[in-house]
């Protein structure tokens, strides 16, 4: 099915291309995603921060991904990267003196905006490191590859299969879900509902009538998806044959080595 590039819901979404990332086997591209989301996390300056963003713009470049639909997939998130700018802004610890401005007891300092804006900026690397890997992997190829990782815990009881499943599921019901979401919204726009006046409170009762078609459609939708798997005599991992077996090749093992480099790099420049 094509994708809409147009379409406001990019969260999980996967795009179809014939890029060298996208031929890269799932388990290599899902322990490149964690180790650069871990790596991030130790990044302690802007201008590692920048040095990670050129990366990840490199990234989008060779897996053919438009720089302007991963950016909109951050629009989920600019009540929480406004949010978390605002609180470090005037909570994060920093140096007092001079004060930026006052906004009655409250008093913003030139060390709590740098802190929110690291922030900030960390977060939307996160958002974008992890989104590729939806980019560049089918949710068939993220489910076998997390269970290939995760076989090894089998041993000692992890239900692997059954793991990677649900979380793959999870994943891809991520746009459906926030698209059931706006298109009740606009239903009950129609009809005179007011999300975006008044305060707080009110607004967020506004929403109930939101959130409780929007359970039952969930719930409905994992009905169909329960009794979809059981008429195809789906019944688990035990027994399951796959028509193409997972297998590292040297763009694997080239894939990792540069991505470690780049990571050592990245924290070296931080």
């Amino acid at each position: 099915m094509p994708v809409d590039l147009g379409s406001a819901l990019v969260i999980g979404q996967y795009l179809p291309r014939g890029s060298i990332l996208h031929r890269l086997d799932p388990r290599t591209k899902i322990l490149i995603t964690t180790g650069l989301a871990v790596v991030l996390f130790f990044v302690p300056s802007f201008l590692g921060l920048g040095a990670f963003a050129l990366w990840m713009l490199g990234l989008l470049v060779v897996g053919q991904i438009p720089l302007g639909y991963a950016l909109r997939g951050l629009r989920p998130l600019v009540i929480l990267l406004m949010l978390t700018a605002f609180l470090n802004t005037f909570f994060a610890a920093g140096d007092p003196t001079p004060a930026l401005f006052h906004l009655g007891p409250l008093v913003a300092t030139w060390g709590g905006l740098r802190t929110g804006l690291y922030v900030g900026a960390r977060l939307v690397l996160l958002v974008l490191v992890t989104s590729m890997l939806t980019f560049t992997t089918s949710p068939v190829e993220l489910t076998d590859g997390l269970e290939r990782l995760l076989r090894p815990f089998a041993r000692i009881g992890l239900p692997a299969h059954e793991l990677a499943m649900m979380m793959t599921i999870a994943l891809r019901f991520i746009p459906t879900l926030l698209e059931e979401t706006e298109k009740i919204m606009k239903a009950q726009m129609a009809r005179g509902a007011d999300f975006e006046r008044g305060t707080a409170f009110r607004r967020a009762r506004a929403f109930v009538p939101v959130l409780v078609p929007l359970m039952v459609g969930a719930f409905r939708r994992s009905e169909e998806l329960a009794l979809a798997m059981e008429a195809r005599c789906y019944r688990g991992g035990e027994g399951r044959t796959r028509m193409k077996e997972l297998r590292w090749s040297m763009a694997d093992a080239v894939a990792g080595v540069l991505a470690t480099a780049v990571a050592v790099a990245i924290l070296r420049v931080g």
